[in-house]
């Protein structure tokens, strides 16, 4: 049985853990089929969006601890382990923003430390109203540095640092509140709403969300003059398009457009 199982259906790509017996950690191997996923889906151009939910009863709930328990166990005291582990991660959670296509969280049960920053890390999230958010890690001592990132750059700082020195959960509505995902619906509905939220993308121009995908992160890194003449040059690019010229066309005679890609 894979730990990662993938299901396309259209132009959708389903991504989703698969060890519920240990609430889908992000475990070695969890990481090594994310990233494979992943390097598939940047070349993948009949894939448009993807979304990631998880097997069981939890979404994810962060690393594995059993083997980082077991690392220690070595004679640097498990400190290249660790090191490679957090460095690996990041590369997984850096492919997120890179993939050309959306990435939407199907979430469910708990999300926890590296698990609630996929949460953060994806271009979106949908919860289901039970669902319960945390970066836990200090309460086995541990600051959640590494999750710290995507969520500091999802919810406003006072909220990312509370949830961060009190390892206390929050519901799915405050998530909502602070921004952390974008859609709170029942569990009897979570799948289809994901879905909709998918199809409902996966309509749009390709080649118009490729572009705005990678544009919307990098303009979030600069200065806004900077970003002003950087997204400037990206309309261009995007408005010479040849679909975005049938696009524009289709509208102004009324009919629907005849977009190759």
């Amino acid at each position: 049985m894979a730990i990662l199982e993938r299901q396309d259906r259209g132009a959708v790509a389903h991504l989703t853990l698969n060890a519920p017996e240990r609430l889908n950690a992000l475990s070695d191997e969890m990481l090594a089929e994310l990233k494979d996923a992943f390097l598939a889906l940047m070349d993948d151009k009949t894939i448009r969006v993807v979304t990631i939910s998880g097997a069981g009863k939890a979404f994810c709930a962060g690393h594995d601890l059993a083997q980082m328990q077991a690392a220690r166990q070595s004679q640097d005291n498990g400190a290249a382990f660790f090191q490679d582990l957090f460095n690996r991660c990041a590369a997984v959670m850096a492919m997120i923003q890179r993939l050309p296509q959306p990435v939407i969280a199907q979430v469910h049960g708990i999300a926890t430390a590296a698990g609630c920053q996929l949460v953060a890390t994806c271009d979106m999230a949908v919860a289901d109203e039970n669902t319960r958010f945390g970066v836990n890690g200090i309460n086995i001592g541990l600051f959640c540095s590494t999750p710290m990132v995507a969520l500091s750059r999802n919810v406003p700082r006072k909220q990312a640092f509370e949830m961060l020195t009190t390892g206390q959960f929050i519901p799915a509505s405050r998530a909502l509140e602070i921004g952390l995902v974008n859609r709170v619906v029942a569990p009897e509905k979570l799948a289809q709403e994901t879905s909709d939220l998918a199809t409902q993308i996966a309509a749009k121009l390709g080649s118009a969300v490729r572009i705005g995908k990678r544009a919307f992160y990098e303009q979030l890194q600069m200065p806004v003059d900077q970003a002003y003449a950087y997204t400037g040059q990206v309309m261009v690019e995007n408005t010479l398009h040849p679909d975005t010229v049938e696009g524009t066309t289709a509208f102004l005679e009324k009919r629907a457009p005849d977009w190759q890609q």
